[in-house]
Formats: C-alpha cells, sequence, structure tokens
C-alpha cells in the first residue's frame, strides 16, 4: 500500500503502519515534555501508545477473521494515527452475517478487558483508575483495560463508519430493504454528528473533529450502498469497452503521449505480440514524460499486474476490484480469450445513465 510501510502478516493478512503514525509517537514526547514529565514518565507513555495500536490491530483482525468465516477477503490492515483501517474487499449483505463481523472487533476490545481485570484481580494489582493521571509501570496494565473498554463503547456508537452504524444497520435490515436500513441509520448517524460538532465547538475539540469525521462517513456509506443496488444483477459484458485502447510494449513514451492527446481513451492495455503485458494510465504516461524522455520504451514504465475478470461476472465485482486494488484498467475474458477491458469511467458512467434512467418521466 501507498504511503505505508509493510511490518508482516498476521493470519495471511498484511500489516502495514502508514507514514502519519509516528507523528503521535511525537505528539506524546512533546506533550508530556510540556507537562514536565521525565523520561522514565514519557517511556511510559510511548510504550501505551505502541501496546495500545497492538489492541487496535487485533480490533480490527476480529473484524478480519469474521469476514473470513463468508469468504471475504481482507486486503490489509493500516494503523493509523487515528486507528486502525481493515479494507475488506466488501461487506456481508446478509444481516446476521454483517451483524457478526461489525461486532467482531469491539468484541475483542471486550475480551482484551477481561483478561486484563481477572489478571489484575489475580495479582492483586490495584483497579483505582480514579486517581490515574499519567501512565506507569503501577497502572500501565489498568490503564490499557481502560482504553480498551472506551474503545469497544465508542465503536458502537450507532454511527457510520463505526462499528456500531453497521451493527445498526444489520439489525434494520431484518425487517427493512439494504437501502432504506443504510438511509435511516445514516441519517441516525448525521444527527448524532451534529450533536458531537455543536458539544465540540464549544467544549472539546476532538468531538468537533468526530462529529465532522462521522458525518460524513454516513454520506459515503450511503452512497456506496445506492451505487451497489444499481449495479447489482448486472454483468461486465454491459460495459465492457470491445474497442480496446492499445499500445505495444516497444512504442515510446511519445506515442503514448500522441495517443492520449488524440483519442479519449486514458488507459492502455500494452500487448506483446497478442498477449496482454500491463497497463499504462494517463497517470503513468505523465510520471514518465517527468523521470524519462519522450524516448523511453513503454514496457519500461508501465504497471506489470494484470487483473481478468469474466465477462460474464457481476459489475459488482469489477467495481470492488478497481476500488479496493486502484487498477486502471480489468482486462475482460470471455472463454479465456481477450474479449475487451474495463476501467472507473466505464463503470461511473453506467452508473450515471441507470440514475437518469431511474429518474426520467414515465
Amino acid at each position: 500500500m501507498k504511503n505505508s510501510l509493510f511490518i508482516g502478516k498476521i493470519a495471511g493478512i498484511k500489516i502495514f503502519i502508514h507514514w502519519t503514525f509516528p507523528i503521535i509517537i511525537f505528539w506524546i514526547i512533546f506533550s508530556n515534555l510540556r507537562m514536565g514529565l521525565n523520561a522514565e514518565q514519557i517511556t511510559w507513555s510511548v510504550v501505551f501508545i505502541l501496546a495500545l495500536f497492538v489492541c487496535v490491530t487485533l480490533h480490527e483482525l476480529g473484524h478480519a477473521l469474521a469476514a473470513k468465516r463468508y469468504n471475504i477477503k481482507t486486503q490489509d490492515i493500516t494503523l493509523l494515527p487515528i486507528g486502525g483501517l481493515a479494507r475488506l474487499e466488501k461487506m456481508p449483505e446478509k444481516p446476521m452475517q454483517e451483524l457478526v463481523v461489525a461486532l467482531a472487533g469491539p468484541a475483542v476490545n471486550f475480551v482484551i478487558v477481561i483478561i486484563l481485570f481477572i489478571f489484575l484481580r489475580l495479582t492483586k494489582l490495584p483497579t483505582d483508575f480514579s486517581v490515574i493521571t499519567h501512565v506507569s509501570a503501577d497502572n500501565f496494565l489498568l490503564s490499557l483495560a481502560i482504553i480498551n473498554l472506551w474503545l469497544a463503547v465508542f465503536n458502537l456508537i450507532p454511527a457510520f463508519p463505526m462499528d456500531g452504524g453497521r451493527v445498526l444497520r444489520a439489525l434494520l435490515s431484518l425487517r427493512l430493504n439494504r437501502i432504506l436500513a443504510t438511509k435511516i441509520a445514516a441519517n441516525i448517524g448525521q444527527a448524532l454528528a451534529v450533536v458531537f460538532v455543536f458539544i465540540g465547538f464549544f467544549n472539546n475539540p476532538f468531538l468537533l473533529f468526530i462529529g465532522i469525521f462521522i458525518f460524513f462517513g454516513a454520506t459515503i456509506e450511503y452512497e456506496q450502498v445506492k451505487t451497489g443496488s444499481i449495479l447489482k444483477g448486472h454483468t461486465v459484458a454491459e460495459i465492457t469497452m470491445t474497442d480496446i485502447p492499445v499500445l505495444k510494449r516497444k512504442d515510446t513514451v511519445g506515442i503514448a503521449v500522441e495517443r492520449l492527446l488524440n483519442g479519449q481513451a486514458k488507459n492502455f492495455l500494452v500487448m506483446d505480440e497478442d498477449t496482454p503485458y500491463g497497463t499504462l494510465s494517463r497517470e503513468g504516461i505523465i510520471k514518465a514524460l517527468q523521470n524519462h524522455s519522450k524516448d523511453a520504451l513503454v514496457e519500461d514504465v508501465i504497471e506489470r499486474d494484470i487483473i481478468s475478470i469474466d465477462v460474464a461476472k457481476p459489475i459488482e465485482d469489477a467495481f470492488v476490484l478497481m476500488q479496493g486494488n486502484k487498477y486502471p484498467l480489468l482486462v475482460v475474458s470471455k472463454n479465456n480469450l481477450l474479449y475487451g477491458v474495463i476501467d472507473m469511467e466505464n463503470i461511473l458512467e453506467y452508473i450515471m445513465i441507470k440514475n437518469a434512467v431511474a429518474g426520467s418521466p414515465v
């Protein structure tokens, strides 16, 4: 994943740390220095943040492993300063399955809380959190238990994109269709977001940020579900470009520029004789011009990853592939032979056409 550092795999799922992650470490150190804490106290604060993000990773793995039960893959997990993000290929549409996947993350945090409190009781370590002023060796585990409890409760707020929003949508979907359930859940989430923004404006800037995050998250979720509904029941064949914009691997970047300027195509399939060899997007052409000359060969600047999808597959599958992996172009096959290509512009135009037809007078 771009802008992220790969740190390993857990259960076959790649774990990344975003480049902005160190910001929170520096912020903790700076804040503690301003408070006059000594080196030992600052060290415990940094270790606590690292332990917290281990818990965040476990939370996201909870979602990922629950989704795996329903044959839904997790592309990766990325740790950000504001938390973790597990990129599932899609959320299950069956209400009970979505309920399980949504609750799996907070459930992990609750399990961590129970384990830590049992350990604290058995070892007779202090459990009075009212006297905690900063993290230290004496209250490290207690502080970790408290923050996990807070994470679990916070994530269950019934608002997208938090887990609680998906729980609410799943429960509503037991009685209502998915679009209506999503709309109701999104509206409830946006109402809560307005309350957070109002309170945050006068009291806590953090709540202001959360409110804005929730408001736009709810809007995006509703639009995604509407889009999925429009695409449902339609196949890749309906949006395939059979007139394929092609470049040869031995063409120059200059030729690619000419093809870009003289036509409507923004993404090209690069061929080696009759075999797909790679893809080259408009952004790739511009980057090639910046880093090479026009005489550079196309084969030296292309993306070699080629993803193929069968013509009979649902458009939803193509949409998920392109959204999740940022592929500029998908190769469409028919009977294992090259049939055409599709790009995101194809899909977006198809959605606009379907929306226009749905809204046209009868």
